[in-house]
């Protein structure tokens, strides 16, 4: 069985909006991966057992390897249809933030969001979360998002009414934020609750199969050639960067999606402890992202936020720096340079 997340207070109080508030929006942060998408549509199913309506407001695309979700289709993206979004954001009562810590993760949708006068509730699992709500339900110690909202789902009593979509979404949302299960995932408690997600019919091995076997022949050509051409390894240092440019993504008709877990790939090299990507934003200039992910004790979630105005995770983290390509890689290899001792350790 699994431990209660919310005091009696604070379910009492997540009861209440439930029941209270009608016009109902959840999102997410920029760029969507399978715990944002999959906590959202989750989340939404949920209310929507109880009789409500809730739309989902993402600020821009996901990948195509998460268009299967089910009700993706109903998804409102804020970079395609933001009129539409401003107005959700604006009249609503209630905003659930799913998978995020901050508002500035939502990037061009911060103002928006920000400006709404919806009393917002915060489902995350990232460290220390920083928005003005009127409940936060933070747990940095948990695998994913969805973990979260299954165990709130758990303790609202509503399993019984979870269906094989909303068990899907979860699921994804849970194995892609681990890696199918590699890291983060030592807790006996996830594997209960695989167990009891198992028991709504879902299929496991094709919800993998949709996530990591969905590539263009292009994607893969993309994925071979920089890790063939553009990784650099230090291996005194245990430690790899690699850089994706505009160049790169033009040349191998790049689409959302296709870098995605790239970056976990050099871990796989014998003693390697940090893995480090940077990549090119194909809109605006001098604006780089970085992935950062390590093994065992490395906190890759200190480097990020020392050196790439970032955080996360101790094993996963990501930031952002306003530079050239060529800058952002001085940065890394002074970044990797100064954690030296600790990656040789």
């Amino acid at each position: 069985m699994l431990n209660n997340i919310l005091t009696e207070e604070q379910e009492l109080k997540l009861r209440q909006i439930v029941q209270e508030n009608e016009r109902i929006v959840i999102t997410c942060h920029k760029s969507p991966d399978g715990d944002a998408l999959g906590s959202s549509l989750a989340w939404a199913a949920y209310l929507q057992s109880v009789g409500k309506e809730p739309v989902i407001v993402v600020p821009d695309q996901y990948p195509d390897f998460l268009q299967w979700l089910p009700n993706t289709e109903k998804i409102v993206r804020y970079d395609k249809h933001q009129e539409r979004a401003e107005m959700l954001l604006s009249t609503a009562d209630t905003i659930y933030c799913m998978d995020m810590n901050t508002p500035s993760r939502v990037n061009d949708m911060e103002q928006a969001l920000t400006n709404a006068k919806a009393r917002k509730v915060m489902i995350d699992h990232h460290l220390e979360p920083q928005m003005d709500t009127v409940l936060t339900v933070s747990h940095s110690e948990m695998s994913s998002t969805c973990e979260v909202v299954f165990r709130l789902i758990w303790q609202l009593g509503a399993f019984d009414s979870m269906d094989k979509k909303w068990a899907s979404c979860i699921y994804c949302g849970m194995m892609t934020d681990t890696g199918a299960f590699t890291f983060n995932s030592n807790s006996p408690d996830i594997f209960f609750i695989i167990g009891q997600l198992l028991t709504k019919q879902i299929n496991k091995d094709r919800i993998y199969r949709k996530v990591y076997n969905n590539y263009s022949p292009w994607a893969i050509r993309f994925r071979g050639y920089i890790m063939c051409q553009k990784l650099n390894v230090f291996e005194d240092l245990n430690a790899c960067y690699f850089a994706i440019s505009k160049e790169d993504m033009r040349r191998f008709r790049f689409n959302k999606g296709d870098a995605e877990g790239l970056v976990n790939e050099p871990l796989r090299i014998k003693g390697m402890r940090l893995s480090i990507s940077l990549r090119e934003d194909d809109r605006h200039e001098n604006l780089i992202w970085v992935s950062l992910r390590s093994v065992e004790d490395f906190p890759c979630n200190k480097m990020a936020e020392e050196y790439f105005n970032g955080g996360g995770h101790m094993n996963a983290s990501g930031g952002r720096l306003n530079c050239t390509l060529e800058e952002a890689q001085k940065t890394v290899i002074e970044a990797i340079r100064h954690y030296g001792d600790q990656l040789k350790s």
